[in-house]
C-alpha cells in the first residue's frame, strides 16, 4: 500500500515537470486551450515521461524501497526493543517491589521477636528478683530467729543466775549448799518463764 502511494506520487510529480514549458508560455486568446495540451507536445511528453517511469522503476524505486524496508524494519526492531526493556524494567519493578515487601516482613519479624525476647528476659529477670528477694527474707528470718533464740538463751541463762542469786539471798545459805535444789528451782522457773514466753 505504501509502495503504490510513492509511485503514484512520485509519476504524479514527474508528469509535472515532463509537460513543455512551451505549452504555458504561448498565449491564446482562449483560456481553455492552455488546459488541453497539443498532440505534437503531448506525444512526446508522454513518452519520455513513460521512459523516465520505467527508469524510476527500474534504477531508483529499489534502493529507495530497499531503505524504506530498511528503515521501517529498524523502526519495528527499535519498538520490539523499547517493549521488551519496559517488560524487563517492569519485571525488575517487581521483584525490587517483592524484595522491599519480604525486607519489611523480615524487619517485622525482628522487632516482634526482640520485643518477645526483651519480654521474656523482663520476666526472667523479675522472677530472679523475687527469687532473690524471697531468699533474702527467709535467711533474714532465720538470722532473726537465731538471734532470738541466743538472746533467749542468754537471756534464760543470766535470769537463772539472777534468780539463784536473789533465790540464795531470800532462801539463805541452806539452798546455796545443796546444789540439787538449785537445779530444781532453776528448772521449775525455767519451765515458768517459757510459758509466760510462749
Amino acid at each position: 500500500m505504501k509502495l503504490d502511494h510513492i509511485r503514484m506520487s512520485a509519476a504524479l510529480a514527474a508528469a509535472a515537470c515532463m509537460v513543455p514549458s512551451v505549452a504555458f508560455a504561448e498565449e491564446t486568446s482562449n483560456g481553455a486551450e492552455i488546459l488541453i495540451p497539443k498532440p505534437a507536445e503531448f506525444i512526446p511528453a508522454l513518452v519520455i515521461f513513460l521512459i523516465i517511469l520505467a527508469l524510476l522503476c527500474k534504477f531508483a524505486w529499489p534502493p529507495v524501497m530497499a531503505m524504506l524496508e530498511k528503515r521501517e524494519k529498524t523502526i519495528e526492531d527499535s519498538i520490539k526493543e523499547a517493549e521488551s526493556t519496559r517488560e524487563q524494567a517492569a519485571e525488575t519493578r517487581r521483584q525490587a517491589d517483592s524484595v522491599i515487601a519480604d525486607a519489611r516482613r523480615q524487619a517485622s519479624d525482628i522487632v516482634l521477636a526482640a520485643r518477645s525476647d526483651a519480654e521474656k528476659e523482663r520476666a526472667r529477670i523479675v522472677a530472679d528478683a523475687h527469687a532473690e528477694a524471697e531468699d533474702i527474707i527467709s535467711k533474714a528470718h532465720d538470722r532473726a530467729d537465731d538471734e532470738l533464740q541466743r538472746a533467749y538463751a542468754s537471756a534464760t541463762d543470766s535470769i537463772a543466775k539472777v534468780s539463784v542469786a536473789v533465790a540464795s539471798k531470800i532462801v539463805g545459805e541452806a539452798l546455796a549448799d545443796d546444789p540439787e535444789k538449785q537445779r530444781e528451782l532453776i528448772k521449775k522457773y525455767l519451765a515458768e518463764v517459757g510459758s509466760l514466753h510462749a
